[in-house]
């Protein structure tokens, strides 16, 4: 198991939203608008986009962390900005939500949501589209845009691929938020825990991520997101030949000869 150490900041917070920080072979970007429920405001979303890659970019994570503080993991998008603006303001609040979204499927390293509260509308989104999502059994998720006449639209593309799309279209077109029971059941969400064991189980779920060499998870979460929409036929051809490459690795070789061996693998991240 990955050995923990003292917390180091990576970033500055931004705007007293957002604080991203290393604690060993685990990473953390954690929105801090509690009292504002977590908004997901352009400054906001560019911050976890930044603090994304910078901690990405740090030597030893293999496994990043998305928190948030206070009661509410995030309300989605802040209003305020969407009121009295024009089509092209608009068009950044969302042009800049999907590189957020696609920050958290490019960096290398595995992303665990760590859902403390409500988690709606983008902030439902952000959810969907982490590669692990772990919650406290309190909490809800939703797509209550139909309400404010602001279908969520775009929070639709990442539920809807984890939930499927009656699942998805009775969220989408009631507004209803779902329980953390039923987000597991649906797929939204991998674990729902009691809230006081939720930092414990993230945290040994990012150990048991880290674990693994850095290069096999890099390879795997990257291929992963390249075959999931492709026909069964491709998926195989792409898929065969990252197997035959990944195989070639240091880390593939080490990992096959340690268990032939019946031995601990050493691993290299390379």
């Amino acid at each position: 198991m990955a050995t923990p150490v003292t917390t180091q900041p990576a970033t500055p917070p931004s705007e007293g939203t957002v604080r991203a920080e290393v604690d060993g072979v685990v990473a953390r970007v954690v929105l801090t608008a509690a009292r504002r429920r977590n908004p997901l405001s352009v400054a906001t979303m560019r911050a976890v986009t930044a603090g994304l890659r910078e901690v990405s970019g740090r030597e030893g994570v293999r496994v990043i962390v998305i928190a948030a503080e206070g009661p509410a993991f995030s309300a989605g998008h802040d209003l305020s900005e969407m009121v009295d603006r024009t089509l092209d303001e608009e068009r950044e609040v969302f042009t800049v939500c999907t590189e957020m979204m696609r920050a958290v499927h490019d960096v290398p390293q595995p992303v665990i949501a760590a859902v403390q509260g409500m988690a709606v509308a983008a902030g439902c989104q952000l959810v969907a589209t982490c590669d692990i999502a772990i919650a406290a059994d309190h909490a809800v998720f939703g797509t209550p845009g139909v309400k404010i006449g602001l279908f969520c639209s775009t929070p639709m593309v990442a539920v809807s691929r984890a939930i499927g799309r009656k699942r998805a279209m009775r969220m989408l077109l009631t507004g209803e938020t779902i329980d953390a029971a039923t987000a597991v059941e649906w797929g939204l969400i991998t674990d729902a825990v009691p809230a006081d064991e939720l930092d414990g189980a993230v945290r040994d779920m990012a150990e048991k991520v880290a674990d693994a060499s850095g290069v096999t998870l890099r390879i795997g979460k990257e291929a992963f997101y390249r075959q999931i929409d492709l026909s069964e036929d491709d998926a195989y051809a792409e898929m065969s030949e990252v197997m035959a490459t990944n195989a070639m690795t240091c880390d593939a070789q080490e990992g096959m000869s340690a268990f032939l061996a019946k031995r601990s693998p050493v691993w290299q991240h390379r």
